[in-house]
């Protein structure tokens, strides 16, 4: 028979195993989602700023269109001083300087701050916002629709072939 006075290393193995899943002591669990939270952070902060530098990059690019937007209407006042009167100039001039100096307001503001001020908008008012919100996508809703219904004779006109 077997001496049981000495120890058995696989015992003491299957012993210790046994322990750590009786009080909930794996530790492998808990690492891998540990390192899955980590990677889950990682993603979620380079795809924050990912979001916010193409907002930055929109930003730039709607700024630089207000302003050129806004030179092309001064340029155009004369023409409108010269074909319907001088108050009609004046008003394409106003208009003009007021794009310019939102274009300028919009560049003199990060991005977190613009999200801030549309925030404290629509808490302020709601109806106002609501309404912008309608009137952009009925904008856009028309845009999309101008350049399918461009596209559609474009290709239209290019499957027609002339008569020979």
């Amino acid at each position: 028979m077997a001496d049981e006075s000495k120890p058995n290393p696989a015992e003491d193995q299957v012993d210790a195993a046994s322990a750590s899943a009786t009080t909930g002591g794996s530790t492998g669990g808990s690492v891998i989602g540990q390192n899955w939270r980590d990677e889950a952070s990682k993603l979620a902060q380079q795809a924050g700023e990912r979001a916010k530098s193409l907002a930055d990059e929109s930003k730039t690019r709607a700024t630089d269109a207000l302003s050129e937007f806004s030179r092309m209407m001064n340029d155009a006042a004369g023409s409108v001083d010269e074909k319907l009167g001088p108050d009609y100039g004046k008003y394409a001039r106003s208009a003009a300087d007021s794009l310019a100096g939102f274009a300028d307001t919009l560049k003199g503001k990060e991005v977190d701050e613009l999200f801030d001020d549309a925030r404290e908008l629509i808490r302020k008012s709601p109806a106002v916002a609501i309404g912008t919100a309608a009137a952009l996508g009925f904008v856009l809703a028309r845009l999309i629709k101008s350049g399918v219904d461009a596209a559609g004779d474009l290709a239209d006109a290019g499957s027609k072939k002339p008569d020979a």
